[in-house]
C-alpha cells in the first residue's frame, strides 16, 4: 500500500485503485526502458481510483529519489495506455481520438 497526498489535497492508496498498468518495457540489448519514461530507472504506473479519476505513479530507481504521484487527465491516460499498448478504456474513447493520429 502507497499513500500519496495530491496537488488539490486529496489523499489516494494505490491498494484502493479500481484498475492499474504497469508501464511496458523494451530491451535495448543491454536494458529494459521504461516506454512510458524512456529511462532505465524512472518507471510509472497508471491507476485508476476508486471514484474514476486517473493518477500517475512516479518511482524510480535513482537512491534518494522519493515516489510520487499526479493526476493524469483522460488525454494522459488514454496517451499513457496506448504507448504501453494497453487497451483504451470505453470511458476514454474520446480522448483517445484527440492523442491518436
Amino acid at each position: 500500500m502507497t499513500r500519496y497526498r495530491m496537488d488539490d489535497g486529496t489523499i489516494v492508496d494505490t491498494d484502493k485503485a479500481s484498475q492499474s498498468w504497469k508501464e511496458d518495457t523494451r530491451w535495448d540489448g543491454n536494458n529494459h526502458i521504461s516506454l512510458a519514461t524512456g529511462s532505465q530507472w524512472d518507471h510509472q504506473t497508471l491507476y485508476r481510483s476508486s471514484k474514476g479519476r486517473y493518477y500517475i505513479e512516479h518511482t524510480s530507481k535513482w537512491q534518494g529519489r522519493t515516489p510520487s504521484a499526479e493526476w493524469a487527465d483522460p488525454r494522459a491516460a488514454a496517451a499513457w495506455l496506448t504507448l504501453n499498448d494497453e487497451d483504451v478504456l470505453p470511458d476514454l474513447a474520446e480522448a483517445l481520438a484527440e492523442v491518436t493520429e
